[in-house]
């Protein structure tokens, strides 16, 4: 049988095929035991357009730990004010095979409050 993470890839390849298929630029997501980290892409998908992450000094020095979900909703409101920078309002939402729970949750609400629509 496959294991989590081969399951994982297989709904994050369908979410991908569907967001390809709109041609919109996407919000991806990826989370470790120990981060998370956000990407905004164009919708050719082959450009790193902005970034955020955990893992960022400057998210860092205002939290212990950033595998949790306040680390998240920072990351949200940081992708969020970097995609408005760059004059990108809407954008489709890739969890990336990930539930929509959680850590993955808190992110998505913080870019939604921030002014991010997908």
């Amino acid at each position: 049988m496959f294991d989590r993470n081969q399951q994982r890839l297989r709904r994050a390849r369908q979410t991908r095929s569907k967001i390809t298929e709109l041609a919109v630029v996407r919000l991806t997501v990826h989370r470790s035991n120990s981060h998370i980290y956000a990407q905004v892409i164009d919708a050719s998908g082959s450009k790193v357009l902005a970034a955020a992450s955990s893992a960022e000094k400057e998210v860092r020095g205002g939290m212990t730990y950033g595998g949790n979900v306040k680390a998240a909703a920072e990351v949200g409101r940081r992708i969020a004010e970097k995609a408005k920078k760059l004059g990108i309002e809407k954008v489709a939402f890739d969890r990336a095979g990930y539930k929509y729970h959680g850590r993955v949750k808190a992110l998505a609400n913080a870019a939604r409050e921030a002014g991010l629509k997908f």
